[in-house]
């Protein structure tokens, strides 16, 4: 059975959605959600029983949004705050930037196949 959409999730679910791994490639890295609680002022997750953390559905877009501009895009710590600290929360679509990345790659792959075909000639 699995929760509903609008429900509180555990810290340990959140990794999961974000899909964190540790560089040794271990999952739950939860000191990661932890970490940015302690450098970006808006993330708020309830804490309950004995210093758990809930996080709201709001919440878990910001940690979204964090990650993609943090691992994805490649931003520091400072450029991400410098974007959620405008109140204008810039609209990122992830899914039309993982289709541009797809469209370069696909790209690369022709040139390098023209490359190969040429050498072959």
């Amino acid at each position: 059975m699995s929760k509903f959409d609008n429900a509180y999730k555990t810290i340990g679910e959140v990794v999961k959605i974000l899909n964190l791994k540790t560089k040794k490639g271990r999952s739950s890295p939860t000191h990661t959600i932890r970490f940015w609680e302690k450098e970006f002022k808006q993330i708020k997750p309830k804490i309950l029983n004995g210093r758990r953390r809930y996080y709201d559905k709001e919440t878990i877009e910001l940690l979204k949004r964090i990650h993609f501009l943090l691992k994805e895009q490649g931003m520091t710590l400072n450029g991400v705050k410098k974007i959620l600290d405008k109140k204008e929360f810039l609209k990122l679509d992830e899914t039309l930037n993982q289709s541009i990345k797809a469209q370069d790659l696909k790209l690369k792959i022709k040139n390098i196949s023209k490359l190969i075909n040429n050498l072959k000639r």
